[in-house]
């Protein structure tokens, strides 16, 4: 029987808050790591720098590059737009009015 490694929660804290007082932005992009638990590798997501330091820490990921970050804020950027544009045209309505109805309104108007 093997006994289980035993955690220093102490510098494990102090290291997920060294992580956390790094980051500068209250955002951040964080690249994921492969995980025993099924997390898959190089998936990219954007997470507050609390959870990010604590990712970091548990090595179940690092902060993207700069270009990483740049090129994931632009894919969400156009997805916005994309969903912004679907909701717009969903919202759309049409009304029918009937021949007679609209010529009765002219002649209402014009009078």
């Amino acid at each position: 029987m093997h006994a289980k490694p035993v955690m220093n929660l102490k510098s494990y804290f102090q290291k997920i808050r060294e992580f956390e007082t790094s980051i500068v932005e209250p955002f951040v992009v964080l690249v994921s790591h492969e995980t025993s638990d099924g997390g898959k590798e190089g998936l990219l997501t954007e997470v507050p720098k609390s959870v990010a330091a604590k990712m970091i820490a548990d090595g179940r990921g690092h902060l993207a590059s700069e270009d990483a970050t740049r090129e994931f804020q632009e894919r969400k950027a156009q997805a916005k737009r994309d969903a912004d544009t679907e909701a717009t045209a969903s919202r759309m309505q049409v009304t029918l009015i009937p021949t007679a109805d609209l010529m009765k309104t002219k002649r209402l108007t014009k009078e």
